[in-house]
């Protein structure tokens, strides 16, 4: 069985082919810049080198037509026809209150995805188009949507729910999602089988930490609270959003600087001009921030000890309301290859049982690992995260009903 993701952004579409009888990919690629000029195709299949072209690619149904026209190339593919694809498995930001688990595409649920267009501007219309440009490309092909918010249905109410009047959750539906669902879940469960228990006896926090950033605490397989909220701004510090702040400071700000009364400007200043990016001056990249904190600066360093404690606060907190943790997971770009970010996430929680091994988190390597010492309560893990192959996962169940 052949298993196709796509994963549309607001200006890519990224995809893998998985032969799902060994979980391996084939083909993977992405075109990004979608709608722009300098629009480009990075693409690679398996025994063959990476290739890169300058492309036209004027909205995603173009992106995923060179897509479709690559796999299905005579000297390049990686199928012979559309047929040896079982299942297009697509990740989807927001899925509102509308959706609870991954599902099958049809008429209903299109519907419903329209639904979710005004919580998720920049992702679901993406989406969107990506399925209806699939659908159009691959017809007869059935679809699975896997939303990144699914994983945290389980939250209860009063982890969930907003302290403002009760009838904006009722009539527009604001409330805490949380995000990287998909990305929670594969490491939970992959944290679960390192350490030969099943995942519904163990407690586990999370900790996806890349651009975006979020914490998890995993109780019994399922999450009990999560740190981004209605939408990914809420949470930790991150590359370019500011995470948690005061909501007192919107107000403020729109009547100091009357550009903010403009929605979208302030949406801007906090999604695209803050974390990292905003306190340093310099990026939102934690690699940058790392190599300028070593040559002294010291708003990077502000930076990157605010994002730092910031982590730590989720940690400490999620171990309290689980009532301690039998493993804290790092995982995405940052948890996976910043030993520098980790170390002083864990720095001082002694107390929590969380003691880490600084030699064996120093070490350079990408593969699954435990760093934490031998006498740690807690299991220091690190996970690489694959969203795509829990994509594919869930496609396939939806498919075959298992």
């Amino acid at each position: 069985m052949k298993i196709l993701v796509v994963n549309c952004g607001s200006s890519s579409v990224k995809y893998t082919l998985f032969e799902m009888e060994t979980e391996k990919k084939i083909a993977w690629g992405i075109v990004e810049c979608i709608g722009l000029a300098e629009a480009y195709y990075k693409r690679q299949s398996i025994g063959r080198e990476e290739k890169k072209d300058s492309v036209k690619a004027a909205d995603h149904t173009q992106a995923v037509e060179l897509v479709i026209k690559e796999l299905l190339d005579k000297e390049n593919g990686s199928i012979q026809n559309i047929d040896e694809i079982s299942v297009v498995g697509h990740r989807i930001v927001h899925g509102g209150d509308k959706f609870s688990k991954s599902v099958l595409v049809d008429k209903d649920v299109k519907a419903g995805l329209r639904e979710c267009f005004s919580i998720a501007p920049l992702h679901t219309p993406a989406h969107y188009a990506g399925i209806e440009a699939v659908e159009k490309m691959l017809s007869g092909i059935p679809s699975v949507l896997v939303f990144d918010t699914a994983f945290h249905q389980t939250m209860p109410d009063y982890a969930y729910m907003y302290a403002i009047p009760y009838e904006y959750y009722e009539k527009d539906h604001i409330r805490r999602y949380g995000f990287h669902g998909t990305s929670h879940n594969y490491v939970s469960q992959r944290a679960a089988q390192m350490l030969g228990k099943p995942l519904n006896e163990l407690k586990i926090i999370t900790a996806h930490l890349g651009n975006g950033s979020s914490i998890t605490a995993v109780e019994n397989g399922k999450v009990i609270d999560t740190s981004m909220g209605f939408t990914p701004l809420q949470g930790v510090v991150m590359g370019t959003r500011c995470g948690d702040i005061d909501p007192a400071i919107i107000p403020y700000l729109i009547d100091v600087y009357p550009e903010y009364k403009d929605g979208n400007a302030l949406n801007i200043l906090m999604n695209k001009k803050s974390g990292l990016m905003g306190v340093s001056g310099l990026s939102g990249d934690m690699r940058t921030i790392v190599k300028a904190v070593a040559a002294g600066n010291k708003r990077a360093k502000l930076a990157f000890d605010m994002l730092c404690y910031s982590v730590k606060k989720y940690i400490s907190a999620y171990f309290g309301v689980l009532n301690g943790i039998d493993a804290l997971v790092f995982t995405a770009g940052i948890g996976e290859n910043s030993p520098t970010v980790r170390e002083r996430i864990c720095a001082n929680l002694s107390a929590l049982g969380i003691e880490m091994d600084n030699v064996k988190n120093a070490e350079p390597s990408g593969e699954e690992r435990v760093v934490s010492t031998p006498v740690s309560k807690v299991k220091i893990m690190i996970i690489p995260t694959n969203e795509e192959l829990m994509i594919a996962r869930e496609a396939k169940k939806i498919l075959t009903n298992e």
